[in-house]
């Protein structure tokens, strides 16, 4: 499994089961221990690499114990301190773990409630640690450019010196990345005086401050959209594997829209939102079988993914080509395909249950 999948899989299980982890002990093992193993690489169940409750005295504290210690060649790499998932994290969550990193040798330290983790360092004062994360991965808005970087923390690929060379970078990124987000969407004066005295050679007075208090934050939007479309017409123009499919005489269609099952492979263009698709329903089957075992092939009237590439074993069908409505088929156990509507991409999160039998009946 890449490991761009493996992070999909994890982020996937935080989507199906938020609203019933209300706990910190549920949070450890819905979301926590399959991170480490899942994410990380690591053995949950080796005490030799992960250390649950781990203890260490630290000055006049005797005992206290830390959530998880991830260890290599007998020595502490990663300190992992937890919250429940309905918590927002915050510095104050961090004491212990502020106080471990300074009487072990771990230079990275972890906070998180299983949905946010929070990757710190030493970068500010040597073996104490930084009050800012050098990295912080949200798992239900993941930033795939952060990934090389978390890989490096992984079983296989650890590199620590590597981690550590590039944390400032990242954590200077990172708050930057942020202070825009927030600017884009709420806009502090100094921001608007920037843009305002740009472009209008009056005086910037409350007038005007309310005047370009709109016109900057629509300019932002409208910026934003452009960048979009911008790269979704250079990504449609470029390569992308365009496959033609068999008409599956298995699969009835229900709804009122008659669709011909064209496959010439002239006309097909697989698009980003389809791409997107296939990604959320692939991770999605692959709490069944390998996600290598999952596949796709476009044509002119769906995107139809299957199992083992394999027309006889259809998991779903992406009906996105109609300029306002999409559909995800799905399939019963005699293989009639069923539209449901769609309101946005994560509305096929609704329908988990039914792919995952769907994968499940092609297995036995």
């Amino acid at each position: 499994m890449e490991f761009r999948e493996r992070v999909a899989t994890v982020a996937a299980k935080v989507h199906n089961h938020l609203d019933a982890t209300e706990t910190e002990e549920a949070t450890k093992t819905a979301f926590v221990m399959p991170f480490i193993s899942t994410v990380l690489g690591y053995d949950v169940f080796n005490p030799t690499e992960v250390v649950p409750e781990f203890t260490a005295d630290v000055g006049s504290k005797k005992g206290e114990k830390i959530d998880y210690a991830i260890m290599r060649d007998d020595e502490v790499q990663i300190l992992i301190e937890c919250k429940k998932a309905q918590e927002t994290l915050s510095t104050d969550h961090a004491s212990q773990l502020f106080r471990y990193f300074t009487a072990t040798n771990a230079r990275i330290g972890v906070l998180t409630n299983g949905i946010t983790y929070e990757f710190y360092t030493d970068l500010d004062s040597p073996n104490r640690m930084d009050e800012k994360p050098f990295l912080v991965l949200d798992l239900t808005d993941v930033d795939e450019t952060l990934l090389p970087e978390l890989r490096k923390l992984s079983r296989d690929w650890f590199d620590l010196d590597s981690v550590i060379s590039a944390a400032e970078k990242l954590r200077y990124l990172g708050e930057i990345k942020r202070i825009l987000a927030t600017q884009f969407h709420d806009p502090e004066d100094d921001w608007i005086r920037f843009f305002a005295t740009r472009v209008y050679s009056g005086s910037f007075t409350k007038r005007v401050r309310e005047q370009f208090s709109t016109l900057v934050l629509e300019a932002s939007s409208q910026f934003l959209n452009d960048q979009v479309n911008s790269r979704i017409k250079n990504a449609l123009s470029s390569s992308f594997p365009h496959q033609s499919t068999e008409t599956d005489d298995t699969a009835s269609h229900d709804g009122d829209e008659e669709e011909s099952e064209e496959t010439e492979s002239s006309g097909i263009v697989t698009t980003l939102e389809e791409l997107d698709g296939f990604r959320i329903v692939k991770a999605i089957a692959c709490s069944e079988v390998s996600p290598d075992r999952i596949s796709y092939r476009d044509s002119k009237s769906y995107f139809a993914i299957f199992l083992d590439d394999n027309n006889r074993k259809p998991i779903a069908r992406l009906h996105f080509n109609a300029k306002k409505r999409k559909y995800l088929g799905t399939f019963d156990e005699n293989k009639k395909e069923t539209r449901n509507l769609l309101g946005s991409l994560d509305d096929i999160y609704l329908h988990r249950d039914t792919i995952r039998n769907t994968v499940r009946n092609y297995l036995d």
